[in-house]
């Protein structure tokens, strides 16, 4: 549908306004802040004190006095190889697990929607995500929910300055442990991705894009990570299964039902192109995802080793979960479901990878196996929607799966955080971000409908996303 324009001018001064009111508060705050050491708070806290995605629910960063500066090299190198292994899943792991799994004509598309959105979120991270995701705002009361303006353009973070874990020496400088969690800000929104493939606008993802990161991911990792209020309840996330999966499986839900089903969807051909780039992306996914995971200690040590067994422990009882169910309910085994059960374990062990011991990540793959196969097949069926490439039966399933599940398996003497888990509390964590992301992710959508458009037209999805927006086409 073709935007009226008044609608669009209405919604481009929504977007502008949404947008430009946190830097106008910034250039506000700049003619009146304090000298260094006093106006820039978050700088200090988000290097010393800020909550990783190890960490338990950290205390005021105001109270703790900044560390010294001593770096580890095991733990420093560990990192940049974790955080170049998390980019790798999703430049080319994400792009070819999806770009193998749509028609022909939709491919480059695909593919360009994962590489756009990681020279996107790269910028918007640097201006201004990393701020909000683990700054520490100056108003303890806001400090809950937002993490401020004080890293602004990574403001404050210096070659002089650590990250630490709340309690624990900080080993590893801030640059790396900024670099780390931005490659998590790339391949969450990446993956809502897979639910709106073969239909939406170029220009409408890269609005998204922003808006999304900055309004609905920014926060989320502010609240459990970032020293904010799902940390100080108690809710356990190693790395991500509420701030990546949860978030991104949610607003892939509600992309699909706002933007409703594909041309010819349910009568058309609509299999997969190549399953060998599908294939390919999952190893990816697989290998960069001991990054994701074991990258979360934050530290070459013990916890870092348990949670990558954990991962490979869970990804393999998913993968042969869901193959076993699909042979039973479909006669045969096929390579795409063996791969999406990969993924399914990856996903659910996330948030346990780092609580719980090796039979509670067995327990955790089997029933990720089981339970993404369900929301992939029998719950998309039943209620008619289309997630085209299963971001919400995959991603958002398996992130509760997940989440919940740490809270029955949490074990202490993996994590010393583990002593205190709770399947209620880990719920709260699960309610909390289902409502943000879903009331934050449709106004962006209206926001988009209403300046770029949502949808392609019905001539362009008919012809193919590659030539109507890229003007580029496979040849055989």
């Amino acid at each position: 549908m073709k935007p009226l324009g008044f609608s669009r001018l209405a919604g481009l001064a929504l977007a502008a306004m949404i947008v430009g009111a946190p830097v106008a508060a910034l250039a506000q705050a700049a003619t009146t802040a304090a000298p260094a050491a006093s106006a820039a708070p978050a700088a200090t806290t988000a290097a010393d004190t800020a909550a990783p995605a190890a960490a338990a629910p950290a205390a005021p960063a105001a109270a703790a006095a900044p560390a010294p500066f001593k770096t580890d090299s095991g733990d420093t190198a560990w990192m940049l190889t974790s955080t170049a292994l998390v980019l790798l899943m999703t430049i080319p792991g994400l792009a070819l697990f999806y770009g193998g799994m749509v028609r022909k004509k939709n491919v480059i598309a695909t593919v360009a929607q994962s590489f756009a959105m990681t020279a996107v979120v790269t910028v918007v991270w640097y201006v201004i995500e990393y701020s909000i995701a683990f700054g520490t705002n100056s108003d303890a009361g806001m400090n809950k929910y937002w993490g401020g303006m004080g890293n602004f353009m990574l403001k404050g973070i210096t070659m002089d300055k650590t990250y630490s874990i709340a309690g624990a020496t900080p080993t590893i400088p801030e640059y790396v442990f900024m670099m780390f969690q931005m490659t998590f800000a790339i391949i969450t929104p990446a993956l809502i991705a897979g639910a709106f493939a073969e239909r939406f606008k170029f220009s409408a993802l890269l609005l998204f894009t922003v808006l999304w990161s900055i309004f609905v991911y920014g926060p989320v990792a502010h609240w459990v990570w970032g020293g904010g209020f799902l940390g100080s309840l108690g809710v356990l996330d190693f790395a991500g299964g509420t701030v990546v999966h949860i978030n991104a499986g949610v607003a892939g839900l509600v992309c699909a039902l706002v933007l409703g089903k594909r041309k010819g969807f349910g009568h058309d051909n609509m299999a997969p192109n190549n399953l060998v780039y599908t294939m390919i992306g999952a190893s990816l996914l697989w290998v960069g995802w001991f990054g994701f995971n074991a990258g979360s200690a934050v530290a070459s040590n013990a916890l870092a080793g348990a949670a990558m067994a954990n991962t490979q422990i869970a990804t393999g009882a998913a993968a042969l979960m869901w193959m076993a169910v699909e042979w039973v309910h479909r006669k045969k085994p096929t390579m795409l479901g063996m791969a999406s059960g990969a993924v399914a374990g990856l996903v659910a062990v996330t948030p346990a990878s780092g609580f719980v011991n090796p039979t509670g990540a067995l327990i955790v793959g089997l029933a990720a196996g089981v339970g993404c196969y369900c929301g992939a097949v029998f719950l998309k069926n039943m209620f008619k929607y289309d997630d085209s490439l299963d971001a919400f039966g995959v991603h958002g399933v398996g992130g509760l799966i997940g989440a919940l599940l740490t809270g029955v398996f949490a074990d202490e003497t993996i994590n010393s955080l583990g002593k205190v888990h709770s399947i209620v509390t880990q719920a709260e964590g699960c309610l909390a971000t289902i409502a943000w992301t879903a009331v934050g992710t449709f106004v962006i959508l209206m926001i988009c409908k209403f300046t770029t458009g949502l949808r392609v037209s019905e001539d362009g999805e008919v012809e193919g996303l590659d030539i109507t927006l890229h003007g580029e086409a496979i040849h055989d």
